[in-house]
């Protein structure tokens, strides 16, 4: 059975609201991404997109999901209207890794930062 790497930054990492979602899957670790990434505040969850000029290393956890819980999350994150599934570079993972990026336009003066829970 094939697994995909995914990162996640958000209510899926363990401890959070919709951890439960990854019951069975196999968690590999923590993990920090390149500094090309920013979180933003978006709702009661962060939305990660693509900064290259002013990204962050962001923080969070690796995962190995298999086919049929992929298609659920895939389902659950909104794809593709409110996230889209995307290959992300991650420090020190030389295996192609995916995140769900945040696929709407962000509003000035959202909050953003490097991990989640924000503090604030």
């Amino acid at each position: 059975m094939s697994k995909t790497l995914l990162f996640f930054y958000g209510t899926l990492k363990r401890g959070q609201r919709n951890h439960y979602l990854l019951a069975g899957q196999e968690f590999l670790g923590e993990a920090i991404t390149m500094p090309l990434y920013r979180l933003h505040a978006v709702s009661s969850y962060p939305g990660m997109t693509l900064d290259q000029d002013d990204g962050l290393s962001v923080k969070g956890e690796l995962w190995a999901i298999d086919d049929a819980t992929l298609t659920r999350l895939d389902e659950f994150e909104g794809v593709p209207e409110w996230f889209i599934r995307a290959d992300i570079a991650v420090r020190d993972c030389f295996e192609t890794v995916q995140a769900y990026l945040y696929n709407k336009p962000i509003s000035s003066g959202v909050i953003s930062s490097d991990e989640w829970p924000f503090a604030v």
